[in-house]
């Protein structure tokens, strides 16, 4: 039985991808002791997977240095005495903790210069370790079997049935099958579906007998809005108002989900939730949503995927011309006009 500590990434869509690695680990040895390191918003995240023992918060901000509070968290989990450290994140500071915690076995790729702080450390070979899952899940197979791996399990999350139904009256949800859309991305405009297209997928899905639920944080509120301008009751701009662990619940409770590439994405598919990713430029190739029950939709433009936060040409075209009426066909939704009871 091997207890290991590892340093999670700092992303939505990456510690839901990181859970590969927590049930390969288990995979391996089901005795496994895992508990994981992540920003204080991930803790909720981790609860959901039953692989981790210890969810344990950095108290941090992303970006900041905080070299004595590293070595403080690491100091305080000394008695734990970890045979391994796996080290997702390649910055000098994310090893710090393992190593003031004096885990046996500390591994991670080549990153800033940190040969004291990994004893192996793995290069990084993007040819073959050509999505962020691989990457993961490698980190946690002996080298020889690492390149890539065999077997990329497929996160699962856990849902809180009592949280749901809690959800669904606090936020007066109608008994509708749900289609929720997250328009966010943070990452950049380059990755955002024009919001003109998901109220017009919203309008169509509201006529078709759906409820619509936009899902995102306070920063997008004003989008939220501007989806469900004028679309009545069944539509609900929920951006804001829930945590993190509610929009688990409730992608959990929906029967499809359209999303740009960004962490919610990735919270649906582990969910099991029918996922549409919307993709331009970033690859699909990279970051695929970890699930058989997904559609993707890229044009495959020449000019993408550039991975730019705005279209270096100005016309965001792997965007733009994505036009809703492909979105529409692939929800398979019923048609309006055969409905007389939407209720």
């Amino acid at each position: 039985m091997a207890k290991y500590l590892i340093v999670g990434p700092s992303w939505v869509g990456d510690m839901v991808m990181a859970q590969s690695l927590f049930i390969s680990l288990k995979q391996t040895d089901e005795k496994a002791i895992i508990d994981v390191i992540g920003p204080n918003w991930s803790l909720p995240v981790l609860a959901r997977m039953p692989q981790v023992r210890n969810a344990i918060a950095l108290p941090t901000g992303h970006g900041e240095w905080g070299i004595s509070t590293r070595r403080k968290l690491g100091h305080s989990l000394r008695h734990e005495q970890y045979d391994e450290a796996i080290v997702m994140p390649r910055s000098w500071k994310s090893a710090l903790v393992p190593f003031f915690a004096k885990a046996k076995h500390r591994v991670g790729f080549h990153g800033e210069q940190r040969y004291i702080l990994l004893n192996e450390r793995r290069k990084l070979d993007k040819s073959i370790l050509n999505q962020t899952v691989k990457r993961f899940v490698s980190l946690g197979l002996p080298k020889q079997q690492a390149y890539p791996p065999l077997e990329l399990p497929q996160p699962k999350l856990e849902l809180d049935a009592n949280n749901q139904q809690a959800l669904y009256d606090s936020l007066k949800l109608s008994q509708r099958p749900a289609l929720a859309l997250m328009a966010g991305a943070e990452f950049g405009p380059s990755k955002q579906w024009p919001i003109a297209y998901f109220h017009q997928v919203a309008q169509h899905a509201i006529a078709s007998g759906y409820q619509v639920w936009v899902l995102g944080g306070p920063k997008d509120q004003a989008d939220g809005d501007k989806i469900v301008a004028g679309l009545g009751e069944y539509a609900i701009n929920l951006c804001g108002r829930t945590s993190l662990v509610d929009a688990i619940d409730l992608l959990g409770a929906a029967e499809q989900a359209i999303s740009n590439d960004s962490g919610l994405m990735h919270v649906a598919a582990a969910v099991g939730t029918h996922v549409h990713g919307i993709y331009g430029s970033t690859s699909e190739l990279f970051t695929p949503p970890l699930t058989e029950k997904a559609d993707i939709h890229n044009l495959h433009l020449d000019c993408s995927p550039c991975f730019k936060r705005q279209c270096p040409l100005g016309h965001t075209d792997c965007q733009n011309k994505l036009y809703p009426e492909s979105i529409i066909n692939a929800l398979n939704l019923p048609n309006p006009e055969t409905l007389h009871d939407f209720t």
